[in-house]
């Protein structure tokens, strides 16, 4: 499955390495602090922004309750506007059943938009194997195809952690690139060849960031107009669909964008808003001659059956990796999934297991701030801390060592006498290891548990007189 990326590394390796990478940490903060300063702007104008989250979840909620209906509603409108439907089960399923399109066309080459269920189901390296042709005409998303493949680090953004020098270079390596690291003139040269590709490519690959069940109709969104070429020159048209992202009717769907551009980049609209209903009809002069949907279930059944389903309300805005302090440390790549900040710490568990992403819950404060910026009142939170209970339970977390030490925490704190001898012993222990410092740094990385803190940050000593011992002889000195 193509969702996890880099496992020959765990959780914790993967952290370390980033953690030390400047120009990632630097690349995540600056955007995280445009996104949000921009759609902070532009939610303060909209008095009723609470209103249209509460909306928003009770759309989401109620299309996931009676999510047959409307998924068959879908299929049956699109398929009288003479697409073909077809249901995968598995990722396996949905890229296989793409290959067999192509196959049944023949196709050699196709042009892709953004999305992250194709990357979900793996359908670039199954259509390369196959021969095929794969050209990725979203700016970011070329320029990770053209560095090898390079997983996203963000669903907005997913080259934020290259810096122009390194995709000047990558260019010039791969593409013969000639030109300066100029942006607009790298962006230029990728436009030229992407528009040899449109006009040559067999079929066009998009996702679906919301299907309307009333009609039949297929939405996508874009900031470069990519889309709506890989829409409307290829002849055929090939369409995955999350399951869960059906909204009923156009004022849903009204809804539903009035969020998700101010949640995911902070403007008002987006540079592209296309609308598929249906193939070419005669008197139409451009648009594909055949459509293909395969909807894609892929565990999401099994999500809405259980404790998780709020989750699938999620609309891919990228609001709570905006927002969370431990992505903006860690980066995207840390999490080693296509999903990576709150959303994906919450949804890859439920997609691959807890055996291959069980440490992604814990990379979390709990704070709160991404269920308070989730523009569909998702409670990301409170299922990260709903994840760490069922790790516990399926897997008895804490280890050993974990709960010996909270076995000896809990009776130091539930004795006054253990606690002042132990506050006691902790502070001459922390005066010799801190030495002239007056602080434990790096120096005690090496031991267990405290560790974890010291390696990456400064600690304060404890102080040899408590405060109540200094206040205890206050009170006494005052009675004299």
């Amino acid at each position: 499955m193509a969702i996890l990326f880099n496992q020959d590394k765990s959780f914790k390796e993967r952290v370390d390495i980033a953690v030390h990478n400047e120009f990632k940490q630097n690349a995540i903060r600056t955007a995280q602090n445009v996104f949000y300063s921009k759609r902070k702007e532009l939610v303060d104008q909209v008095d009723e922004w609470q209103d249209f989250r509460q909306e928003a979840a009770d759309l989401r909620d109620h299309v996931l309750a009676n999510l047959d209906y409307y998924l068959n509603q879908f299929a049956e409108n699109a398929e009288k506007n003479g697409c073909k439907v077809y249901f995968a089960q598995t990722d396996k399923e949905a890229s296989a059943q793409v290959l067999e399109i192509f196959k049944a066309k023949q196709a050699k080459m196709l042009v892709k938009s953004k999305s992250m269920m194709t990357e979900e189901i793996d359908l670039n390296h199954v259509l390369l194997e196959a021969g095929i042709e794969v050209n990725e005409t979203d700016l970011a998303e070329s320029i990770l195809q053209t560095a090898d493949w390079n997983p996203p680090s963000h669903i907005v953004v997913p080259a934020l952690h290259f810096e122009r020098k390194a995709i000047r270079k990558i260019f010039n390596e791969k593409l013969g690139y000639e030109g300066t690291e100029d942006p607009e003139e790298m962006t230029r040269f990728v436009r030229k060849r992407m528009r040899e590709r449109f006009l040559k490519a067999d079929i066009g690959v998009t996702g679906c960031n919301f299907a309307v069940a009333e009609t039949g109709t297929m939405t996508l969104v874009s900031n470069e107009g990519n889309g709506r070429m890989s829409t409307s020159i290829p002849n055929t048209q090939v369409v995955i669909l999350g399951m869960e992202r059906i909204v009923p009717s156009f004022e849903a769907l009204d809804v539903m964008m009035e969020l998700l551009i101010r949640s995911s980049v902070g403007a008002k609209i987006s540079n592209y808003f296309s609308m598929v209903t249906g193939p070419r009809k005669a008197d139409e002069v451009d648009g594909p001659e055949e459509i293909h949907i395969v909807i894609v279930d892929n565990g999401r059944s099994k999500i809405i059956a259980g404790q998780f389903r709020e989750m699938l309300r999620c609309i891919r805005c990228g609001a709570c990796m905006n927002i969370c302090p431990v992505y903006r440390h860690i980066t995207g790549h840390a999490y080693g999934s296509i999903y990576p900040g709150p959303m994906g710490a919450v949804l890859t568990p439920l997609l691959v297991g807890y055996e291959k992403a069980g440490a992604l819950p814990y990379a979390s404060t709990l704070c709160g701030a991404c269920t308070d910026h989730c523009p569909v009142k998702i409670p990301i939170h409170e299922l990260l801390l709903l994840h760490r209970q069922k790790l516990v339970e399926e897997f008895h977390y804490p280890g050993f060592m974990e709960k010996s030490i909270f076995k000896v925490a809990g009776m130091g704190l539930g004795s006054s006498g253990m606690f002042d001898l132990g506050t006691k012993m902790g502070a001459f222990g922390m005066g010799i290891m801190g030495g002239k410092k007056g602080r434990l740094g790096e120096g005690t990385k090496g031991i267990p548990v405290l560790g974890g803190w010291t390696k990456s940050r400064d600690m304060e000593l404890l102080k040899k007189e408590k405060f109540r011992d200094w206040f205890e002889k206050r009170e006494k000195g005052g009675r004299k």
